[in-house]
């Protein structure tokens, strides 16, 4: 356990200091876990010598708030928190959302929309120089034009609309430490342009000649087109070894110009961000409050890595931590569960090992250390490369370890499993030990879709590699005498689903004897493949035009489809399947949707049209 850092101006005075070096402002509740970006970044500044003070989402109508501790010596650093603010504030059908897990008590409205933004110009206002710097989720993914869901538009680089000076996009280890020195060593901000992760105005590009143009924003605003290609250009410039400087421009005011991404951390690097002298917790100024909901689930859980080379269409992960999976040392991970089994909270169950893909625990190939990964080829699709290094041994010998810890009763692993990667190991020991000791009961997989068209552009397997999953899960617990099921994660209304698709999913749902408790709507969030899609119509890697079910009622029948048995879907789902032209999946046969309603005459002969094989159990 460890002392919080001051967010209070007593508390800066309890430590003898007169003035911050940088003051961090930050959208969520302070919670001191290594799980939470402000608190990753405040400690790593911590470690070189910095002062750092921590204003938690501070009350945006107030000027007063932002100046708690005065001007800092360096810098404002600035973030919306662990999530887009937008995502936090609203559901996929624009709705205000009722809680807030990262806010105490869960409580809603303690921060701004586009809180980036906003907290930016709040400090502007009052401080005229100070240098700010934007970072976090929400300016990593908005650091250049982006489409904007909730205002259903094509929005400006934060950069442009904050007053900011600077963005440290990405993870921020390596950025925001050199950020640091230039400052402490008297450069201007604005001749702090040569940094890796970050992005800056420019009223030229003389300081960056070699810059890839992009097309400017007020040409892409009026041309979709133009911003699926500008797009396609920044999705083949995330890798840090082969990106090349982008710059976009703002007619009359400049350009926003993003440098290269930073190099991956190398193991040492992991270790020490993650074994900073973090308190573990939530301040305790919010206990009144009921404490912070998003410290419970991560609070005994284990991260083992990040970056993600699995490259979904509608995941961010390519554009903020990269498709360079870095990992933690055992040494590092087993001395923290160490630490967690002494926490007098502590039950024995570590409740997850992993990451964004919890089963990655080494890079796709060895050539990704030196020579990046790939611009135009995927690692895993559309089938896996013959390069990719597929093995499990390290993540499995980690598990061991953790499981014979003194204290330790079950390790269960709760983030992502990419079970294509899984049956792509020859070596069964791996999958063996999942079903025997690290599944609860229900196994969470994410095969999304099963349509072919939808599947392809969700950069998702094809639906068989998931059938020889299930075949092989099920295999296995029958071998280890246990009764667990694969519960799976469907997306609607993803581009290029149409009516057709839904209807497709919707029978294999029926096939499965499953009724998904939720489902997930496709999400337009800032910086994805998908999103870019769901904008455009175009599918910005290839060209080609894609199918876009966008208004909120063909939304709506969507995900009813997938809920066809709940009696409040029915005339959703009698109006799909009219749609789809299927309406033989009304009627008495087993494979039918819906039955006709009472006192009107069939309306087909209720003949089950799926293919005749025994169906599947669950």
């Amino acid at each position: 356990m460890s002392d919080f850092l001051p967010v209070t101006r007593k508390e800066m005075e309890e430590r003898g200091w007169d003035r911050p070096d940088f003051v961090y402002v930050s959208g969520d509740a302070y919670v001191d876990h290594s799980s939470f970006g402000t608190a990753i970044i405040s400690r790593l500044l911590e470690s070189r010598g910095y002062r750092v003070c921590i204003i938690p989402q501070p009350d945006w109508k107030d000027d007063q708030s932002i100046a708690v501790f005065g001007e800092p010596r360096l810098a404002f650093l600035v973030s919306a928190g662990n999530m887009d603010s937008m995502v936090n504030h609203f559901t996929v059908s624009r709705k205000r959302r009722k809680t807030d897990a990262y806010s105490p008590g869960g409580k809603t409205h303690l921060r701004p929309d586009h809180a980036v933004v906003v907290y930016s110009n709040l400090i502007r206002r009052t401080f005229k120089r100070t240098p700010i710097i934007l970072g976090g989720i929400e300016a990593s993914l908005r650091r250049l034009a982006h489409y904007d869901y909730w205002s259903d538009s094509l929005k400006r680089s934060v950069l442009m609309d904050s007053g900011a000076d600077l963005i440290s996009y990405g993870m921020g280890e390596h950025s925001i430490p050199e950020i640091a020195e230039a400052l402490s060593s008297g450069i201007p901000v604005s001749q702090i342009t040569y940094i890796r992760g970050t992005c800056y105005r420019a009223k030229d590009l003389s300081a960056c000649p070699d810059a890839h143009i992009l097309p400017d924003f007020e040409r892409m605003a009026a041309d979709k087109s133009l911003y699926a290609k500008s797009f396609a250009v920044q999705y083949r410039n995330t890798d840090p070894f082969t990106a090349v400087p982008l710059a976009e421009e703002y007619k009359g005011k400049g350009f926003v110009v993003q440098n290269p991404p930073s190099l991956p951390l190398t193991e040492q690097e992991m270790d020490d961000v993650y074994e900073f002298p973090y308190a573990g917790r939530a301040h305790p100024m919010y206990d009144k409050e009921g404490g912070v909901p998003a410290i419970s689930e991560i609070r005994f859980s284990l991260a083992s890595n990040r970056g993600c080379f699995g490259s979904c269409s509608f995941c961010a992960l390519t554009f903020h931590q990269g498709r360079i999976v870095q990992t933690r040392s055992h040494d590092s991970i087993l001395r923290e569960a160490v630490s967690m089994t002494q926490d007098p909270d502590f039950k024995g169950f570590i409740h997850d090992v992993g990451g964004p893909t919890a089963n990655f625990r080494h890079p796709a190939c060895k050539k990704q250390l030196v020579k990046g990964a790939c611009k135009d080829r995927q690692c895993l699709f559309p089938k896996p490369c013959p390069n990719l290094t597929v093995d499990h041994s390290d993540y499995l010998e980690l598990l061991r370890k953790l499981r014979k810890l003194p204290g330790v009763k079950k390790v269960f692993i709760r983030s992502g499993i990419r079970f294509d990667y899984l049956m792509a190991d020859p070596d069964r020991r791996f999958f063996t030990d999942l079903c025997r000791y690290h599944v609860s009961g229900q196994l969470r997989v994410a095969p999304e879709h099963v349509s072919p068209k939808v599947l392809r552009l969700m950069g998702k397997p094809e639906h068989r590699v998931y059938e020889a999953f299930l075949k092989e899960y099920k295999k296995i617990n029958k071998n280890l005498g246990t009764d667990q099921y694969a519960v799976p994660y469907f997306i609607s209304s993803h581009p290029g689903c149409t009516m057709k698709e839904a209807v497709e999913l919707a029978e294999y749902i029926r096939d499965l004897h499953f009724t998904p408790e939720q489902v997930q709507d496709f999400y337009p969030t800032p910086s994805t493949l998908s999103t870019c899609m769901y904008y455009t119509g175009i599918h910005p890697l290839t060209g080609e035009k894609v199918y876009v079910p966008r208004s909120p009622h063909e939304k709506a029948i969507q995900r009813a489809l997938m809920q066809y048995k709940d009696p409040k879907n029915r005339a959703l789902v009698l109006e799909g399947l009219q749609m789809a032209g299927r309406m033989d999946l009304i009627g008495y046969g087993p494979g039918c949707l819906l039955r006709p309603e009472k006192g009107k005459a069939r309306e087909n002969h209720g003949k089950d049209r799926r293919p005749k094989k025994a169906p599947r159990k669950r």
